[in-house]
């Protein structure tokens, strides 16, 4: 193999077997149940990298059904995404992302930056209530749930929302163990297509956990409970700010 087919094959590691393929990644009935809630500002504050500035208190917690994803499977996913501004553009900072499959960590952490961490996520419906649980190895360190289905949500209102500017912090070691890479990078949902959201009843509850620290954001007061069904396209992501420059 010369060093020109070497740099044609290079997009992903292993270089003979990649971890995932080429994108783009398409999302077929990919399924949230998205619980907002009232965090502690100082708290917040201290996790939310600048340049982003926080907008209010307030986090989402995320549960992902992943039935069919291009390239990556059937998997599941839950996490935080914290709201906030960026040069006066309001949308996403996603904070923590814990998923069940290989494909996906790797793909996310070395393309986009996502903060991925292999984990035990479910997400489910149990007789009336839909329920999100998260396990780190075999410890519980969130629930989730909400009433299935009580009210339906007007989809542009959804559609806006998915549609929204999300933002990730991207770091890539140097051999040296430096930081090589370290990036504000921009992504949108692409192709989006909402085919049904709801509302209902919701609550949340998180547990300690020294390497799954979800409840450092801890829950002050649960504001509203989301289940959405919908098709999308992962886009790929733009540099917004080089720490290292």
């Amino acid at each position: 193999m010369n060093e020109d087919e070497v740099k044609r094959r290079a997009f992903a590691m292993p270089l003979t077997s990649p971890a995932f393929p080429p994108g783009p990644y398409r999302f077929v009935n990919r399924e949230f149940l998205i619980i907002s809630y009232r965090t502690d500002p100082d708290a917040l504050a201290a996790v939310i990298p600048a340049p982003l500035e926080m907008t209010d208190p307030v986090v989402k917690f995320e549960f992902i059904r992943m039935p069919d994803s291009t390239g990556f499977g059937d998997y599941t996913e839950a996490g935080q995404v914290i709201p906030v501004r960026f040069r006066g553009e309001t949308g996403s900072y996603v904070h923590a992302m814990f998923l069940d499959d290989e494909a996906p960590i790797a793909a996310g952490r070395e393309i986009w930056g996502f903060p991925k961490k292999l984990a035990s996520p479910e997400l489910r419906v149990e007789k009336d209530t839909l329920a999100g649980i998260l396990r780190y190895g075999p410890v519980e360190v969130a629930l989730a749930t909400m009433g299935y289905k009580y009210r339906t949500l007007d989809h542009e209102r959804i559609l806006a929302a998915l549609t929204a500017p999300n933002f990730l912090l991207k770091i890539i070691p140097h051999v040296d163990g430096t930081a090589r890479i370290c990036e504000l990078v921009r992504y949108y949902c692409e192709e989006v297509t909402i085919k049904g959201a709801w509302e209902g009843p919701a609550a949340l509850e998180l547990f300690e956990h020294a390497l799954a620290p979800v409840a450092s954001l801890p829950v002050r007061e649960v504001l509203s409970g989301m289940h959405i069904l919908s098709d999308l396209t992962l886009g790929l992501g733009t540099v917004v700010h080089d720490y290292l420059a």
